[in-house]
């Protein structure tokens, strides 16, 4: 025995075989703590329910005496591998006593795994796959399938998912949340299938543009799926014969109306980040290079929404934090990389 067991999973949604780790660390600890990934995110087909709603998932699975050891707890998806493992880390020491014995309960499914290795300090119980089960095909299943099926579509895996997770799929489904994200998985699938004849899978690149002036930053509300309703950067793909920076200027133009002149923001240029984190996008690989702006106190050009934004305007930045649940992709994390919204 240890004194902590540690558990990492997005339990999106919780099947047999997140119950089956979780069992072996409940029998190899006095204690588990849960870290719940892919916290604070707004809802999207890949991470439909809330850390809070998995959480629940979870004690709900398990018998009182087994919810009761367990402590769960969020972190979010940083899309940087080291400050992710350090925010984890800082998790797990504010849940332990001094001389604590630590092991770290997984399995190595696949390239996603990889954070098995990232805590040498842990004890690694590295443990066999439980059957054949998979979130991903859970969530296609419940997707995918249309109203009048969709509960013998789901009891398919009734032997393969505990009653709460399907319990939970059947009331969502009926709530306006779950039509919305359903209409961003089949747009997702039809993306997939006009790529499907490619030789090998395409990498994307992009571009976005930060503008801040005034303690304010210029965003965009989607109009479309993916992302239809979230805020993000103004922004787009590259175009066959553009620079980055002429895509960079023709997309802030496009989106915002924003008339500022080429030499007015060459001077406000700051800096261009590269984000190719392979899991920031679930459009497939996505790589951005973001252009930072600042204006200064320079006065805000008018701004209005155009082609696919439904929405454009200047945000304060103290309304950021509280808006990160309603951004898209990783443009939070854009944000915080230049802007230095969350704690180091």
């Amino acid at each position: 025995m240890v004194d902590v067991a540690v558990l990492i999973g997005r339990f999106q949604p919780v099947h047999n075989g997140h119950l089956a780790l979780l069992r072996q660390a409940l029998a190899r600890a006095h204690r588990v703590v849960v870290i719940v990934g892919s916290a604070f995110q707004a809802r999207t087909p890949k991470n439909p329910f809330t850390w809070q709603e998995r959480a629940n998932l979870l004690k709900n699975s398990l018998m009182p005496d087994e919810a009761a050891r367990l402590t769960i707890c969020p972190v979010r998806d940083y899309y940087d591998q080291a400050r992710w493992a350090k925010a984890v880390l800082a998790i797990v020491n504010q849940q332990i006593q001094p001389g604590n014995r630590i092991a770290l309960v997984g399995h190595f499914k696949d390239a996603s795994s990889s954070y098995l290795s990232d805590f040498p300090g842990w004890e690694l119980n590295r443990l066999p796959r439980y059957g054949a089960m998979d979130s991903t095909v859970l969530r296609d299943a419940w997707f995918g399938a249309p109203a009048p099926d969709r509960a013998a579509s789901l009891m398919q895996f009734a032997g393969e998912v505990p009653a709460a997770t399907l319990q939970l799929l059947a009331q969502f489904a009926a709530t306006p949340d779950y039509t919305a994200l359903q209409r961003e998985w089949q747009a997702l699938r039809n993306d997939r299938a006009a790529w499907a004849a490619a030789p090998y899978p395409p990498v994307f690149v992009t571009v976005d543009a930060l503008l801040r002036g005034q303690g304010q930053v210029l965003l965009v509300q989607r109009g479309r799926a993916p992302g239809k309703g979230l805020w993000a950067l103004p922004g787009g793909f590259l175009e066959p014969r553009d620079t980055l920076w002429q895509s960079c200027l023709r997309e802030l133009a496009e989106e915002t109306c924003c008339a500022l002149p080429e030499s007015t923001l060459r001077a406000a240029l700051r800096q261009v980040h590269v984000f190719d984190h392979p899991d920031r996008s679930l459009r497939g690989r996505t790589i951005t290079h973001a252009h930072y702006f600042d204006l200064g106190d320079a006065p805000l050009p008018a701004v209005q929404a155009n082609d696919d934004a439904a929405q454009a305007r200047w945000v304060p930045m103290d309304d950021l934090p509280g808006l990160e649940a309603q951004f898209f992709d990783d443009h939070f994390h854009i944000l915080d990389h230049f802007l230095g919204l969350l704690d180091p």
